[in-house]
């Protein structure tokens, strides 16, 4: 996948017009009443009519910029193959097909070649983060108990 090569942080400048974009965009949501509202193009003088919801993900976009946080946008259904899901997942990509083979993610197989969904690696990806803090906590809190923390 290309788009995730290609991430980066914003600049200052991209950061300062996001932030007040986001603002202005975000008050005018709030008063919005329509499904696809009419916005114009003030440079071109063109009306273009935008899902309220696509809208509203402009918005998370902006504040995100803002933040100063990069910005990739993939869809759900995106299928990648397990190079470009090993990159995502920071793995190799023979430590990918043993995942894949254990399991624990789920991929079709087109001829020789294994594919998977954007969004079967994100939920894998969340779902290992989450086991990651649940057992550095664990750690911590046996830690705690054993007295290592104390002077």
């Amino acid at each position: 996948m290309e788009e995730l090569k290609d991430i980066r942080r914003p600049s200052k400048e991209e950061q300062t017009t996001a932030i007040a974009s986001y603002n202005a965009l975000s008050a005018t949501l709030e008063e919005l009443k329509v499904k696809n509202p009419e916005i114009e193009i003030e440079e071109t003088q063109d009306k273009i009519k935008i899902p309220l919801k696509a809208l509203r993900l402009l918005a998370t976009i902006l504040k995100a910029m803002g933040e100063g946080k990069p910005i990739s946008i993939v869809p759900m259904a995106t299928e990648m193959t397990t190079q470009s899901a090993a990159e995502f997942l920071g793995c190799s990509r023979p430590h990918l097909v043993k995942l894949l083979e254990k399991g624990k993610i789920p991929f079709t197989k087109i001829g020789k070649h294994r594919r998977v969904k954007f969004e079967d690696v994100a939920n894998y990806k969340e779902a290992m983060k989450e086991q990651q803090e649940a057992l550095l906590k664990k750690m911590m809190k046996l830690d705690e108990e054993s007295g290592l923390y104390d002077s």
